[in-house]
């Protein structure tokens, strides 16, 4: 996915994070990207839909 595509998704706190300090942020498009709620600009991981929710699956 393209840098620019990739900004304009919306960015939400992961609701395992709870509040408390130490979050990441997660927008959900053709993959699931993930990010530091602390330094946005850091970078990303990006995982394919599936494997995200697999992901989810495991540690719920």
């Amino acid at each position: 996915m393209l840098r620019q595509e990739q900004d304009q998704r919306t960015w939400h706190k992961a609701s395992y994070s709870q509040g408390v300090t130490n979050c990441v942020e997660v927008a959900e498009g053709a993959t699931t990207a993930v990010r530091d709620s602390r330094n946005r600009g850091g970078g990303r991981l990006e995982f394919p839909c599936g494997e995200w929710t697999a992901l989810v699956a495991m540690v719920a």
